[in-house]
């Protein structure tokens, strides 16, 4: 279960705005959010905020550096807007996560890849040369979990797996930490089909895991050839949400289970790219981002938690609208856009009507 909140939700909203000194409003169209505005402005790009169970730490991935074009992992304090990087500055990073009770924090790095510092060269000098790619997201072997504490300090690999071992949360009671890897594809011998497979697309073989929070007891949940990833946890810890792309890794869709891995439900059938999916402390309902308006058009979208009813739209803008989180008291949202005029990722805040949400999925 959540904490007790120790800062009022109606003064989290005033301490962000005043923190990034930023208060410029969107206008929201359908309802579901308001005093929309953004947070983040002096990073190059922002995105995947979470939030602490008492809500007075917020952390994320940005990329600030000309010297690394790699997201790194920041850490703010809601009250004073102080910011901390935590990662150590080297290759790539994602996934943050915070400790719901103590001074500590989870992502995902390469920082150990001998190869991490070229990496980071190259990469520079492709964007210095003016050619542009395909956004495409990158399942670098050499991804592990590890925990820190809020200096960056004590830093531990909680993984040290070959494979992709990212997109970690702890569960609310801080024991438990489910996470998506490819792994098995450098461990196992594979059968001449998921070789294939995995040679044409590493994110194939990835799974959901979950393990005990100092790395042991790990154990694989998902059996499929597909994409599975992105696992939250319940607000009651009973269960998992995660998103399962299709064979051919057009769609995904949102599914929940127990997290020993039974009872796996599909709650979504859109037939579209659907990800991301976050509950409302309430357990009431799942947040999520979905492009059914559009190839490039993701739109923030609301499903009850037992895919019974038809999802509700949250957000109506041209362009990204992804990666929902709520804060622990459930009074606010944040999430990431590109509605800026650059068109790149920030962070992004407003009020959430919960009783709206409740009334549009016809739950009580």
């Amino acid at each position: 279960m959540m904490s007790v909140l120790r800062i009022d939700s109606k003064i989290l909203l005033i301490l962000l705005i005043t923190a990034t000194g930023y208060t410029q409003a969107y206008a929201d169209t359908i309802g579901f959010i308001t005093d929309e505005h953004q947070l983040s402005t002096k990073e190059k790009r922002v995105g995947e905020a979470y939030y602490r169970d008492d809500m007075k730490w917020m952390i994320y991935q940005a990329e600030v550096s000309d010297d690394n074009p790699f997201y790194q992992i920041f850490l703010k304090n809601i009250a004073s807007g102080d910011v901390n990087q935590v990662s150590p500055g080297t290759g790539k990073t994602t996934c943050a996560w915070i400790h719901p009770k103590q001074d500590k924090v989870l992502f995902s790095s390469t920082h150990e890849d001998p190869e991490a510092k070229n990496k980071m060269k190259a990469e520079i000098e492709q964007r210095k040369s003016g050619v542009q790619h395909s956004y495409a997201w990158d399942y670098d072997e050499y991804y592990d979990i590890y925990e820190t504490d809020f200096t960056g300090g004590g830093i531990k690999n909680l993984t040290r797996t070959l494979g992709y071992d990212a997109e970690a949360s702890w569960s609310p009671d801080g024991k438990k930490i489910a996470f998506a890897s490819n792994r098995r594809a450098y461990a196992e011998k594979l059968s001449d089909e998921e070789a294939a497979l995995f040679k044409a697309n590493p994110s194939a073989l990835i799974d959901i895991y979950i393990m005990d929070a100092d790395g042991s007891n790990v154990k694989r949940l998902t059996q499929t050839k597909s994409y599975d990833g992105g696992p939250f946890f319940s607000p009651d810890g009973k269960r998992i949400v995660w998103r399962r792309f299709s064979d051919n890794g057009r769609e995904a869709e949102i599914f929940t289970m127990n997290i020993d891995g039974t009872d796996q439900k599909q709650i979504t059938h859109l037939n579209k790219l659907s990800w991301a999916p976050f509950y409302h402390p309430s357990g009431k309902y799942i947040i999520f981002t979905t492009n059914l308006h559009g190839h490039r058009n993701f739109e923030l979208y609301i499903v009850d938690t037992d895919g019974k009813k038809d999802p509700v739209r949250v957000t109506d803008l041209e362009g990204f609208d992804g990666l929902p989180v709520f804060t622990p008291d459930g009074n606010y949202l944040t999430w990431t856009s590109d509605r800026t005029p650059e068109k790149k990722g920030h962070l992004f805040h407003g009020k959430w009507n919960h009783q709206k949400a409740l009334e549009s999925l016809s739950l009580k």
